[in-house]
Formats: C-alpha cells, sequence, structure tokens
C-alpha cells in the first residue's frame, strides 16, 4: 500500500478529530488564535476550518468540502468533515487487509449511491407553507440553532424567522417560482455590545451604528439624498493661482465659495428631501447650511453599509453634488436616532411592502426588502458567535423554501442508513462488500459523538440505538439530556428534525472529498520560490 495514501488518510483523520468534538448541541467550543492573534472561540465546523492554516493537501479537500457546504447550505458543515474523516478511518483497515484502494473507493461509491437513494424515504415530515412562522422556528431554525447555540434557541429563532418573512418574496412576485424565497444577504445582523441575547430586536429597514450629524434626530415619511462622495467643495484638479489685490477680493472670495454651497443645498431641500446620507466627509460649511435648512445628516463611510442602504430605502448613489432626480431617491416611513447600549444609532425602518402601497405611503414607491437584527450581547466573541449562528439559521429557511422535506434528527437518520447499508452490504458480491460494511459503519459516527460530547457512554448508546433502528424505530435518536439521570440515551421517538437536502448536500460533499483523497497515491510538491537565489549566494561565497 502506498504510504502517501495512509498520510493522506492520517492528515484527513487529524481535521475531523479536531471538528467532531464541535458537533451537536453539547459541542465543546474551539479556541483559534488565527495568523492576525485575532482570537476566535467558537464550535462551528466552518469557522473553525477557516481559520485553521491546514498546510497538508488532503486535508484541505475537507476544507474545501466544508466551505462548500457552508456556502450552499450554511448548516451540516461538521457533518461533511466528521463523515468523510471518518468514512477514510475506515480505509486504514480495509487497506491492511490488503484491499486495493480502487476497490474501496468502488464500495463507497456504491455504497454513496445506495445512501442517496435511500434517504427521500427517510423523510418524515415537510414544511408545507414557507410562510408559517410557528412551523418554520419548531422544525427548521430550533434545532439549527440549537446545534450552535444551545439555551439561546429560544430567543434567536423568532428573531431568524421574523427578519427572514420580512424580506421574503411573495409568490405573486416570482413569475416562474410559485414558492417565496429568501435572500441571505437581505437578512443584516448588527452587534451592539452589552445587555444580553434576550435583548435582541428584528428591524425591518437597515440600522447604522452612528448617529446624525446635524440637531434634527428623526423624520417621518423620509426621502432620502444618498451621496458616495464627500459633501464639500470639490477642489481642482489643475494647480491655479487666484491673485487678490484688495481685502474685498479676499472676502468676495469666501462668500462665493458659502453662496456656492448654499445654492447646492438649497436646491437639495428644494426636491423634498428631509435626510442626507454621505459616503465621505461632511465639511463644516455644508453642515451648516444642511443644519439651516433642517435636513437630517449621517455620514457613512463603509461602501458595503452604503449600498445596503440604498437596497433598503430604493435610492441611487450620486457622484455629484446636487439634488437627486425622484427616481434617484429614496424612501423611507421613520429614520431616527436612538441610543442603544450608550450607543448612537440611526434606524431606517419600513412599514410592510403591502400595506406601503395600498395607503400610498412613501416606502411603497421603492422600499427594499432588507431587514436587520439587532443583537445583543455581554463579549464580543459571544456576539461574533452568535451571528455565525444566525447566519447558519437564516440558511436553513433559504434551503426549507427550497426543499421542505425533513428527516428524523439527533443522529436517527444516519444509525436508520448505517442499518439499511449494512443489510445491502450483504447482498453485495465480491470484495465491494467489505467496503460497504466500512461505510456503513462510517455513518455511526454521528449518533457515537453526539453521545460522547453529552457525556454518555458512546458504546452503550450506540448498542441500544443499533438495536432500535434493527427492530424497525427510524424515529429513535440520541436523548442528549441523559447524562446522570439514569435513562439509557436513546430517545425513542425523536422530535428533532434536519433538512433532508442539508444532509443530501453534506453527504455527497464528504463522500466526494474522501474519494478524491482515496484516489490520490502520490503528493508531488514544487520547490519554494527563492531557492535558486540561495544556491546562487552559496556558489558565490
Amino acid at each position: 500500500t502506498s504510504t502517501a495514501t495512509l498520510r493522506n488518510v492520517e492528515a484527513s483523520r487529524e481535521l475531523s478529530r479536531i471538528v467532531s468534538t464541535s458537533l451537536g448541541p453539547n459541542g465543546m467550543n474551539k479556541l483559534v488564535v488565527n495568523h492576525l492573534q485575532k482570537i476566535i472561540v467558537t464550535s462551528d465546523c466552518a469557522a473553525i476550518v477557516r481559520e485553521l492554516e491546514i498546510e497538508h493537501p488532503a486535508a484541505k479537500m475537507l476544507a474545501m468540502a466544508s466551505d462548500a457546504q457552508d456556502k450552499e447550505c450554511g448548516d451540516g458543515t461538521n457533518l461533511t468533515v466528521s463523515f468523510a474523516g471518518e468514512l477514510l478511518g475506515q480505509t486504514e483497515d480495509l487497506l491492511r487487509m490488503g484491499l486495493h484502494p480502487s476497490e474501496i473507493v468502488a464500495g463507497y461509491k456504491n455504497a454513496g449511491e445506495r445512501l442517496l437513494s435511500l434517504l427521500p424515504e427517510l423523510a418524515v415530515d415537510a414544511v408545507q407553507d414557507c410562510t408559517d412562522r410557528q412551523s418554520l422556528i419548531a422544525k427548521v431554525v430550533k434545532p439549527v440553532l440549537s446545534a450552535k447555540q444551545y439555551g439561546s434557541e429560544d430567543d434567536l429563532a423568532p428573531l431568524v424567522v421574523d427578519a427572514c418573512l420580512a424580506t421574503m418574496g411573495s409568490p405573486s412576485s416570482n413569475s416562474n417560482n410559485s414558492k417565496p424565497t429568501v435572500n441571505p444577504d437581505s437578512v443584516r445582523v448588527t452587534k451592539i455590545l452589552g445587555s444580553n441575547v434576550t435583548q435582541s430586536t428584528v428591524i425591518r429597514g437597515f440600522v447604522a451604528l452612528r448617529g446624525s450629524d446635524t440637531t434634527v434626530t428623526s423624520a417621518t415619511n423620509a426621502k432620502i439624498t444618498v451621496f458616495g462622495c464627500a459633501i464639500e467643495a470639490s477642489g481642482t484638479e489643475a494647480k491655479g493661482t487666484v491673485l487678490m489685490k484688495t481685502a474685498d477680493d479676499l472676502m468676495g472670495y469666501n462668500k462665493s465659495e458659502e453662496k456656492k454651497m448654499e445654492e447646492i443645498i438649497k436646491s437639495i431641500a428644494d426636491t423634498g428631501c428631509t435626510v442626507v446620507v454621505s459616503g465621505g466627509t461632511v465639511s463644516e460649511m455644508a453642515l451648516h447650511f444642511i443644519e439651516r435648512y433642517g435636513l437630517l445628516c449621517l455620514r457613512c463611510p463603509s461602501k458595503f453599509d452604503l449600498r445596503r442602504l440604498c437596497t433598503a430605502t430604493g435610492s441611487t448613489a450620486l457622484v455629484r453634488l446636487g439634488p437627486a432626480t425622484p427616481d434617484e431617491m429614496g424612501y423611507c416611513d421613520s429614520v431616527t436616532v436612538r441610543e442603544v447600549g450608550g450607543r448612537k444609532i440611526t434606524v431606517f425602518a419600513s412599514q410592510d411592502d403591502d400595506t406601503a402601497s395600498s395607503s400610498g405611503g412613501a416606502s411603497g414607491r421603492g422600499g427594499g426588502r432588507l431587514s436587520t437584527i439587532v443583537l445583543r450581547a455581554s463579549t464580543t466573541s459571544t456576539l461574533a458567535d452568535l451571528e455565525r449562528a444566525i447566519d447558519d439559521g437564516v440558511h436553513s429557511v433559504k434551503m426549507a423554501c427550497r426543499d421542505g422535506r425533513l428527516v428524523p434528527g439527533a443522529g436517527a437518520t444516519e444509525m436508520d442508513l448505517s442499518v439499511r447499508i449494512k443489510n445491502y452490504a450483504d447482498t453485495c458480491p465480491g470484495l465491494d462488500q467489505y467496503a460497504v460494511r466500512a461505510f456503513a459503519k462510517a455513518l455511526e459516527v454521528v449518533p457515537r459523538t453526539l453521545a460522547e460530547n453529552a457525556g454518555l457512554d458512546g458504546a452503550s448508546v450506540l448498542a441500544a440505538l443499533g438495536a432500535a433502528h434493527a427492530n424497525g424505530n427510524a424515529m429513535a435518536g440520541i436523548d442528549i439530556e441523559a447524562a446522570g439521570t439514569g435513562r439509557t440515551g436513546v430517545d425513542e421517538s425523536t422530535d428533532v428534525r434536519d433538512l433532508l437536502n442539508v444532509k443530501v448536500n453534506a453527504f455527497r460533499l464528504a463522500i466526494d472529498a474522501a474519494l478524491t483523497v482515496l484516489r490520490v497515491d502520490q503528493i508531488i510538491m514544487s520547490k519554494p520560490a527563492g531557492g535558486g537565489m540561495k544556491d546562487a549566494r552559496m556558489g558565490q561565497s
């Protein structure tokens, strides 16, 4: 057997071992210090793998699979890495038995196809209506959030669902698809340090983490002009010399600049605009005239935030100073400056699109679908971890809108698949059956890890769970709260649900990554750059 194959397997198992202890609600956090000395405390597999500096090419394959799963589904990244690592771990024994890697690959491929055909049969429930709030909270979002932030899911799940429902396209607006859809980019998270998770809220619209630059702090039915440039007197591109002969010339020069700025601000105010947003600086003189005409002025130095504000209000960022046309102007029901946790924020809030358009309100003329979750927590690392959990929750709603079918969670699906594929292995002729049986054993990694992370005896719980599934109880899962209670650790009818298409995607990526690693028998590394110069210097000396 090629030593390169065994080394690849070992590297992949090591990565899998790192993240598997973070699987499930009782998963442990990892404290990662990245190359910038930034500290990340999280149990989210995608974040851990992203921040680790993985050098080994085979382990990088698993990292790429995790990244692909995170981008596509948001959830199920730990399942991808853990299962791929366990699959490769099982190959070690098969290789020592004398099986050739190509025979193992054929067996795994066969078992993988069988698994993907069996999975839809295990669906026990479905989200029929993607706009049903209670159904989304209980069946889709809570299981995802409890795996990341166990104990906070009751507070976070309603926030995620309300934010998603506020941004959902209505069925009538989707010409090709009758189902509503969710764009994860339309749900933003604003983090404010202090207080606790229960104080978090959802705002339909955009939240800027700064206050107004003028004394005006609120506007209703606001017309908004957004400038992508600074609001100040523009300097000439070419150098010029102004010759002044008398004091009157100097006074007149200053006055002409003031007069020009006043004309610009007056023309903006005359359009009916009540809020001015600048992507750059605002000069003292411009601020003086903005104040005089009673406008609310906000500086937004982040180009990303400026783009989101334009999306939320339906405005166009202008690159010239001057009044906006009605098409370029944004609309919002209310703009208010609030104080949250000792920090001033500006809230651009919109009412519901349907009521706005029927009442002829300002937002009915072009406000975009955007909602913001204002997150509160006591530390920056907790805030960052909560944001990652919310992102996963939003992605799960997006996936539920595509396909609402649900399978049993808590390791029940994996255990049932394991039993079925073991039975299938008995019908397979030839050496493939060993690889198929190893594949079935690898599926046990999920219930075993869930049990071990919950403080239960993995072997005894796995035996009891296997017996329950062998007797035909497909709903039996791990009871993570059984530690210290005297219960067996097996929940005969688990109420945890996982999305079918998230599982399908995770298994497909894990199998592909494992097979790619197994097909490698040699790693050829190019020589690091700069070697030639070093040799040349040594030759000169």
